[in-house]
């Protein structure tokens, strides 16, 4: 019940880098991490001021996805209602207002700038066309916008031409058969996904220590958790990728965009290794905890010498080579 975010850096869970840094016998792991803002919840009329507003809203116009937290848990001592698609709905609804109040703005400024700018046409009519869709309460994820239309609304950072996943706040008796809860609210969002979670069953598992919660959760039935699953979810939403480094001094998981290539990959590290990149000697990692350490994979003639055009995948445990 704040308009002010909570942010947070929330690290990757990849096994792959633990047992890396077991075979290299690393002093230091350090893996890859996504940082999360979380802001107010809407409430229906938000955008006319009910509730908290909308204003907090500025806060979440620079990230690069957005989580919708969906609740669907039954508690006579939490107000509201337990449908998770009432919930979606109001949300859609609220954001895409945001954003058509937004293009309106925008789109009166350009087209008077537009005409003795003949260049700025096309991002006067991805906006127009974003006011038609917004003005019917429809978000621009769901509007099959072209990718060029994507391309010139980009500067305006509106809230619903955004990716998006789905966290559907079970209670712990949905949770032992979440598909019926989950089922709706994958069909409203075709195409993205949607990962059901006891959130208070997660919060209390994260405060315990390892071997006990990993003891709760297998009592449960719930494996890992689905915190887990969530946190590579967004990851991958983010369009990242990751991949290895590791030696007697650590074990690192590095983050880059997918199709990025090896010296931009490089360059994650320094710039003078993107600057002065020279080759990639690279190798999967499933490959090289095969071969049990790096010096055997060589010597099996396993690890490749890659080049600038190389587009690294995810998983790739790589060295560079490089001279500025």
């Amino acid at each position: 019940c704040t308009i002010d975010p909570n942010g947070g850096v929330v690290n990757v869970p990849d096994a792959r880098l633990e047992v890396l840094s077991k075979i290299s016998g690393s002093a230091e792991l350090i893996p890859a991490s996504v940082e999360f803002v979380d802001i107010a919840g809407l409430v229906k009329g938000a955008s006319a001021g009910e509730g908290l507003g909308n204003q907090f809203l500025s806060h979440i116009r620079e990230v690069d996805a957005i989580v919708f937290v969906l609740r669907a848990f039954r508690d006579s001592d939490v107000p509201g209602p337990t449908d998770p698609l009432e919930h979606l709905r109001v949300v859609e609804v609220e954001l895409a207002l945001a954003d058509l109040e937004t293009c309106e703005k925008q789109v009166d400024k350009l087209r008077r700038t537009a005409k003795g700018d003949p260049s700025l046409r096309p991002a006067v009519a991805a906006l127009d066309r974003a006011v038609d869709l917004l003005g019917e309460g429809t978000p621009l994820y769901r509007g099959n916008l072209s990718a060029d239309e994507r391309s010139d609304l980009q500067p305006f950072f509106l809230l619903t031409d955004k990716p998006v996943l789905a966290v559907v706040n079970l209670d712990e008796e949905q949770v032992e058969d979440p598909d019926p809860v989950l089922a709706p609210v994958v069909a409203e969002l075709a195409g993205a996904e949607v990962i059901g979670m006891c959130v208070q069953l997660e919060a209390e598992a994260a405060l315990l220590s390892d071997v006990d919660r990993v003891e709760m959760l297998e009592g449960l039935g719930l494996g890992e958790g689905a915190w887990p699953r969530f946190v590579r979810a967004a990851y991958h939403l983010l369009g990242l990728r990751t991949y290895f480094t590791t030696g007697e001094k650590e074990s690192r998981a590095w983050t880059f965009r997918a199709g990025s290539t090896a010296p931009e990959c490089a360059g994650r590290i320094h710039t003078d290794f993107q600057r002065g990149f020279i080759r990639a000697e690279t190798i999967g990692c499933e490959v090289l905890l095969e071969q049990g350490s790096w010096v055997s994979a060589r010597e099996s003639g396993l690890v490749r010498s890659e080049g600038r055009d190389y587009r690294p995948e995810d998983g790739d445990v790589m060295e560079f080579r490089f001279n500025v």
